[in-house]
């Protein structure tokens, strides 16, 4: 079973950065893809950014695109997600998911092909 963990949440103010970790461990495919969801206070939850181990291939969600970006180490099977100009409807817990295949496989930010997950980081954007 993949070990999904995140890291870097907190409290910044508007217009302010943080960079979120994910770590996985117990990787035992080929082939893997990552993807960062949040779950907004009375919302569903939402696929905001992904990253193939294939080639780096990334997808963002309208609501992050320009703002957000994605990395990866593959050394260290490790994503990055970095946020910058962050506004107070940025707020809530963000979730790592991993999905692991023995064939190449290209992420989506639908939440369904991802087996493990993350127990999550709370992100708080507020003045």
């Amino acid at each position: 079973q993949v070990q999904v963990v995140e890291s870097g949440g907190g409290l910044v103010q508007p217009g302010g950065s943080l960079r979120l970790t994910c770590a996985a461990s117990s990787l035992t495919l080929d082939y893997y893809a990552v993807a960062w969801f949040r779950q907004a206070p009375g919302k569903e939850r939402e696929g905001l950014s992904c990253i193939s181990s294939v080639d780096g291939t990334t997808r963002f969600a309208d609501s992050v695109k320009g703002r957000f970006t994605i990395s990866i180490d593959k050394t260290k099977n490790t994503v990055y997600l970095q946020m910058n100009s962050l506004k107070p409807e940025d707020t809530g817990i963000y979730y790592c998911a991993v999905e692991e295949e023995p064939h190449p496989v290209f992420c989506t930010i639908l939440s369904e092909p991802y087996d493990s997950w993350g127990q999550g980081t709370q992100v708080t954007v507020s003045s």
